[in-house]
């Protein structure tokens, strides 16, 4: 195991978390970041942007591996931005001798259509291997943990609303997993040559509705919540009405609403032989990350 770690994307939601695992595993990190001055967290920072080829070579040289934690999910143009920044980074990776890039995307049967957001997701784990690096992918439904678009959706939701009138995807069905297991995949794949070149699918042991998961949110926050869905509301529609009630950002929500017609749920998971424990289940989850929040509200 010579040579640090670089994780891409370490000063976002996952990526704070998996470099303090990483180091507390005993692995060398570099954190790269856009603002290495601004940067706190664990590992050391380093400066790069993942659309600045030269920058990117300066942040992997004699790194083994990399994380790419990197998505332009607040942009109208994410998918030419993400397909443009996962090409280049596979290349610059592979340029470096890299040994093995870790990727986190998004479930979602091959057989059903997929949104824009979950395609695009599908053509980078693609780009970042076209360079002849070994990729280990990852693909996760809704990771349940404070400062997550998709859990600050479902929180925001029910703190702020006693009643919703919703569209049709609140009946699809996900398969949500808690943070802290999402980081312990990803740090039990690394370094791993039979995760090399593979694809594995994580998720908590429950299988809910939307509806369900915002009902549940609902009872242990100690609230009552009423839903009542509407055929009639788009997910166009749904996601305005997401920026009323909500301080997610616009596009994003949009482009996670899109996914939610979408089932993504967990059909192999041989990941589990590799990485063996039991994942928490998804009130446990619920509960720690609303401590999160409490507590993080309370340091500010």
């Amino acid at each position: 195991m010579n040579g640090p770690v670089l994780v891409a994307g370490a000063s976002g939601f996952v990526g704070r978390r998996l470099c303090r695992a990483l180091e507390d595993a005993g692995h060398e990190v570099r954190a790269m970041t856009r603002h290495p001055d601004d940067y706190r967290g664990a590992g050391t920072p380093v400066g790069a942007d993942v659309q600045d080829q030269a920058s990117l070579a300066a942040a992997l040289q004699g790194c083994r591996a990399a994380y790419y934690l990197v998505h332009s999910l607040d942009s109208k143009d994410f998918e030419r931005l993400d397909r443009q920044a996962a090409g280049g980074f596979g290349r610059a990776a592979a340029d470096a001798g890299l040994e093995q890039i870790v990727y986190l995307g998004g479930l979602g049967s091959e057989s059903d259509p997929l949104s824009r957001h979950l395609r695009s997701r599908r053509e980078v784990e693609g780009l970042l291997g076209e360079a002849g690096v070994p990729v280990t992918v990852l693909r996760a439904a809704i990771l349940i943990g404070t400062g997550g678009i998709s859990w600050e959706i479902t929180r925001q939701l029910v703190a702020h609303l006693p009643a919703m009138v919703t569209p049709r995807w609140v009946r699809t069905r996900t398969q949500p997993i808690a943070l802290d297991d999402v980081v312990r995949y990803l740090v039990g794949v690394l370094d791993r040559p039979e995760a090399r070149g593979r694809v594995f699918e994580v998720g908590g042991p429950d299988v809910l509705e939307y509806r369900t998961m915002l009902q549940r949110v609902a009872r242990i926050s100690g609230r009552r919540l009423v839903i009542v869905p509407v055929p009639l509301l788009t997910p166009r529609l749904s996601a305005r009405w997401l920026t009323f009630v909500t301080d997610v950002d616009a596009q994003a929500g949009r482009s996670l609403v899109d996914s939610m017609t979408t089932e993504v749920v967990v059909h192999d998971d041989s990941i589990r032989e590799l990485v063996p424990f039991e994942p928490m289940g998804y009130d446990d989850a619920v509960r720690l990350a609303l401590r999160e929040h409490e507590e993080a509200r309370a340091s500010r």
